[in-house]
């Protein structure tokens, strides 16, 4: 089965997870504007990646436009955001809000990104400075404008293992349950 690896993000987790998914799985990972609608019929599955801005995936017009291109295929996506993984909640909201409805995906997986403040934009570490002010909890105004980095290798693994049942790379071993 051939397939790709489809990523946009903004400040650099989102590319490192594509290059570890790449590696992995031996696939190619693009930005989704070095393609066309051209190119995506020829891959029996894809692996779409996407970091979030303001609630937004920076992936979801162009998921909006070649939403219909998608739907005989394997689609798994890989959301990067701040949001820790117990905020359940917080994470259904970002897919059901993002993700288009005709899109028959296997599969949403959250990875958490990073944030190192001084490496944001002007305006983004003012929208950062703004959004914590506006927060009632001492706690999460805290957090938001505290540096984290959960950015690990580890964290692809179920999106990995996945993939790999769909299509295994050469050398695995692949073991199926006893019955």
């Amino acid at each position: 089965m051939k397939g790709i690896i489809i990523y946009k993000g903004k400040y650099g987790a989102t590319q490192q997870y594509a290059e570890w998914l790449s590696e992995e799985l031996q696939l190619p990972a693009v930005k989704p504007e070095n393609l066309t609608a051209s190119n995506l019929p020829i891959y029996d599955f894809v692996i779409i990646g996407s970091s979030v801005y303001e609630g937004n995936l920076l992936i979801k017009n162009w998921l909006k436009k070649y939403a219909e291109i998608f739907q005989n295929k394997k689609v798994f996506l890989f959301i990067v955001c701040a949001t820790p993984p117990t905020e359940n909640k917080k994470l259904q909201t970002i897919a059901k809000n993002n993700i288009p409805a005709m899109l028959n995906h296997s599969g949403v997986y959250f990875l958490q990104g990073r944030m190192i403040l001084n490496q944001l934009s002007w305006m983004d570490r003012f929208m950062m400075k703004m959004g914590a002010r506006l927060q009632k909890d001492p706690r999460v105004r805290k957090d938001m404008l505290q540096d984290f980095d959960a950015v690990k290798k580890e964290n692809i693994a179920a999106l990995v293992n996945a993939v790999k049942i769909l299509r295994p790379v050469k050398g695995d071993i692949i073991h199926s349950p006893i019955l």
